[in-house]
């Protein structure tokens, strides 16, 4: 079990706590403690957890897992399994047996299973941007349980990897089988967890994650963190599928993110059109056909919404909240295939000078004006040749056809592109609780609850981490 942290005092302790309630405990956690100048090497050896420094470590999360890798990957059988989890994240207890079985149920029919990821949910619930978040994840889930565990991304929260196929993938990039990297990590990613996914679908692998395995993560309190998350997040994406190119593998995340762009040109596509018929000719209202069809999207919305619990519920049925969210995260969107095109550094925004930050600011406002003005001259030459009103009724109907499909939980692009189931059953989502970690717990490095001594107990069968 591996758990990179850099100074995640405030919550490393309830991520420990998490693991040591597994009910198949891990043979052994390490926490991987990245340039920490706070307490999170004291908490963790506290709470029962081998601490492993960084040595020189350049090259954040990547690099400080793999330094970890190099030395633990020889010692492992191929029957062995590696974890790695996020430091501010925590699992419910049955996560790792459940996950452990599911990456060893091998079908002979299939690919192997490379690895597993988890279902996740956000804690703390305070505050509007925090609700936003979770109604996001909420949805997510109700995704993957539609597609039976089909994963796109193993994601950093918390998935556990058959060591053969980290094996495979370190050795891949050093015979450059893979595009980038010479370890099990590309630390030149923005999105290591992502690149990690396409490269052991690159190499013939299966990546699910069951509905069994759920895990909870913390949220951005704010706009401005979010911001600067969603953004790493797209761009790593973006730069992930360029270095990849265009395979069987990459063209389900080609799809989505050629949908994902649509949707962002559509909003001022639409105010356009609409406002040039209002100046030119009235409003022209809106009959009841689109009105009820617009109103099956919106109820899609609020039915994938119901696990997250009634402010959930009253969040997505309000409509507004949500409406502005998205076009916050279409600003994100926009900026990151701004940051792609112009090759500008992908180094985290916070951490750059004031003239690097200033000539960023630059070159978004120059790219948001450009691309708007892209969209607003499409839409008055599709007003020209009179298809404009066309268009807008193909889209719509098209996000209601996909809002249909989702509530009937029919995954007919898998069939389409044959992917390999990724679960055998549909098996529901089983429930998670906001954890509560009294605040002695993570201020008092030397607490240990009596839950923390199971850490260096093994469970029945194979190992669950190295």
């Amino acid at each position: 079990m591996l758990v990179p942290a850099h100074n995640e005092e405030a919550l490393i302790a309830e991520t420990l706590q998490s693991l040591a309630a597994q009910t198949r405990p891990a043979d052994e956690v390490i926490v991987v403690a990245d340039r920490c100048t706070d307490r999170t090497v004291q908490i963790s050896a506290a709470h029962g957890a081998k601490v492993v420094e960084s040595v020189g470590n350049t090259q954040a999360k990547a690099g400080a897992l793999n330094q970890v890798l190099d030395e633990l990957l020889p010692q492992l059988s191929d029957d062995d399994a590696v974890m790695v989890m996020d430091s501010d994240t925590s699992l419910t207890s049955e996560f790792i047996a459940r996950a452990a079985r599911r990456l060893h149920e091998q079908e002979p029919s299939l690919p192997p299973i490379g690895g597993v990821g988890a279902i996740f949910f956000g804690y703390p619930l305070r505050g509007l941007v925090c609700h936003l978040q979770d109604n996001e994840y909420v949805r997510y889930a109700h995704e993957l349980h539609r597609r039976r565990g089909r994963a796109d991304v193993l994601t950093g929260t918390a998935s556990l990897y058959r060591a053969e196929s980290l094996r495979h993938v370190q050795r891949a990039r050093t015979e450059h089988t893979l595009p980038r990297g010479d370890d099990v990590y590309d630390v030149e990613s923005l999105t290591e967890d992502n690149e990690l996914t396409l490269a052991l679908k690159h190499l013939g692998y299966r990546c699910v994650s069951p509905c069994a395995c759920v895990v909870g993560t913390e949220l951005m309190p704010t706009l401005s963190r979010l911001y600067y998350q969603r953004l790493r997040w797209q761009r790593g994406a973006l730069d992930n599928l360029r270095a990849y190119g265009l395979t069987h593998d990459t063209l389900p995340y080609v799809c989505r993110q050629a949908l994902t762009y649509l949707s962002v040109a559509f909003v001022p596509f639409f105010l356009t059109v609409l406002g040039y018929y209002t100046v030119t000719e009235g409003f022209p209202g809106v009959p009841w056909f689109w009105a009820a069809v617009t109103g099956i999207a919106a109820f899609e919305r609020v039915w994938a919404s119901k696990r997250g619990g009634w402010k959930a519920l009253l969040l997505a049925g309000a409509i507004v909240p949500e409406v502005l969210f998205d076009q916050f995260l279409n600003v994100v969107y926009a900026k990151a295939l701004i940051d792609i095109l112009t090759r500008s550094d992908a180094t985290w925004e916070q951490t750059r000078g004031r003239k690097k930050r200033l000539r960023s600011l630059l070159i978004t406002t120059g790219g948001l004006v450009l691309l708007l003005a892209g969209v607003v001259g499409l839409a008055f030459a599709c007003i020209a040749l009179g298809i404009a009103w066309y268009l807008i009724a193909v889209f719509v109907l098209c996000g209601v056809a996909a809002a249909v499909i989702r509530l009937s939980r029919l995954y007919p692009l898998g069939l389409l592109l044959s992917l390999p189931s990724g679960e055998p059953q549909h098996d529901e989502i089983p429930p998670w609780h906001q954890p509560e970690v009294s605040a002695s717990t993570t201020a008092d490095p030397t607490h240990t609850s009596d839950r923390s001594t199971r850490h260096g107990r093994g469970g029945p069968g194979r190992r669950a981490t190295g």
